[in-house]
């Protein structure tokens, strides 16, 4: 036998329509609201002064010197940039009666007083200078460049230019005198739009060899003691060295000092035969080669001719230097001589 549950009614909420009165009051509300946030939400935002800025132009602009300005106000010219490559400052109280002026309102200075202001340039040295005028000197006079150093008058010239003026540095209106070797010119950048007229000495430049350490009387010279440097011609011995082709393996003939310039005198080729030294006479021909032993009566380099005596019959002949101990004749008559002295028997 089932259990009848009794069924329960669920009561739907009444809605009840919104009157007149109602939605007249909310509408009053938002109203009000509305017309208290619609002051703040239409103040434009104020401008704040920039830091220390720098002027890539003759005028500042509003928008150099404040942020938050719109695009058109920030393009207004206020003040004049100081000169090239130069330092100015402008008071805060000026910067806002400027903008006072404009219809802008007040300004944020964060405490400000003063804003410094850097006129930007391109500076163009003395190593563009002297680049210049080498590249005048070479077309103009048929002078190697490379070989020429120039000495500017004056402390360090600088001319300065607009930051869009990025050509190459021209030499105008050069003049050379060769006796004296001076040299004058204008320095110019685009089409003389920046200029500056400088003077100067020509020095003459060749490259030497210079020891980077010190030698001792007949040590050999390697690659790792010396270097090639570019000196003044007038500062350097005439005989000095100018490059190191053959020079690895000689030795010095004296003691010699690092830093020194490397002179043809200071070194030479090594001795291969010392005097008294016993040496090995040859003769090579086709079809025949001798040699004997015999005294070397004196020192000589590769190449070098040498005297060369037999020990037993005392005769002397002489010979090429070919090798260490080594001494090769170019006669077979002086061999035979020598060696029927060495040999009785013979």
């Amino acid at each position: 036998m089932y259990v009848l549950k009794p069924v329960r009614q669920v009561r739907r909420p009444r809605v009840i329509p919104l009157g007149a009165g109602v939605v007249l009051r909310t509408l009053l509300a938002l109203a009000i609201l509305g017309f208290i946030a619609l002051p703040v939400l239409a103040e434009p935002a104020r401008l704040r002064l920039r830091g220390d800025v720098t002027a890539k132009g003759d005028v500042l602009m509003l928008g150099d010197l404040l942020e938050g300005a719109g695009a058109e106000a920030a393009r207004h010219p206020l003040f004049r940039a100081p000169a090239l490559g130069a330092f100015g400052t402008i008071q805060a109280r000026r910067i806002a009666e400027a903008v006072a002026r404009l219809g802008l309102g007040e300004i944020e200075t964060g405490g400000r007083v003063q804003v410094a202001v850097q006129r930007a340039a391109r500076r163009v040295g003395a190593t563009e200078i002297e680049a210049a005028i080498k590249r005048a000197l070479e077309s103009g006079y048929g002078l190697e460049s490379r070989s020429l150093a120039l000495r500017l008058d004056g402390e360090s010239p600088v001319l300065l230019a607009p930051l869009d003026l990025d050509g190459q540095a021209t030499a105008m209106d050069l003049t050379y005198d060769p006796r004296l070797k001076r040299v004058a010119a204008l320095i110019t950048l685009g089409d003389r739009q920046a200029s500056l007229r400088v003077s100067g000495q020509i020095v003459e430049i060749r490259e030497v060899v210079v020891l980077g350490r010190a030698l001792n009387r007949g040590e050999a010279v390697t690659a790792a003691d010396v270097a090639i440097e570019r000196r003044p011609r007038e500062a350097t011995p005439a005989d000095a060295q100018a490059g190191t082709a053959n020079l690895f393996g000689q030795v010095a003939l004296r003691t010699l000092s690092a830093g020194a310039v490397l002179r043809s005198g200071d070194v030479a080729p090594p001795d291969l035969v010392t005097r008294g030294e016993a040496v090995t006479l040859v003769f090579d021909s086709p079809g025949l080669n001798l040699s004997l032993r015999g005294l070397a009566n004196e020192s000589g380099k590769l190449g070098g001719m040498v005297g060369v005596t037999n020990p037993i019959s005392k005769k002397v002949v002489t010979g090429t230097v070919i090798g260490p101990g080594r001494v090769s004749v170019g006669s077979a008559a002086p061999v035979r001589q020598a060696s029927a002295a060495l040999d009785p028997a013979r």
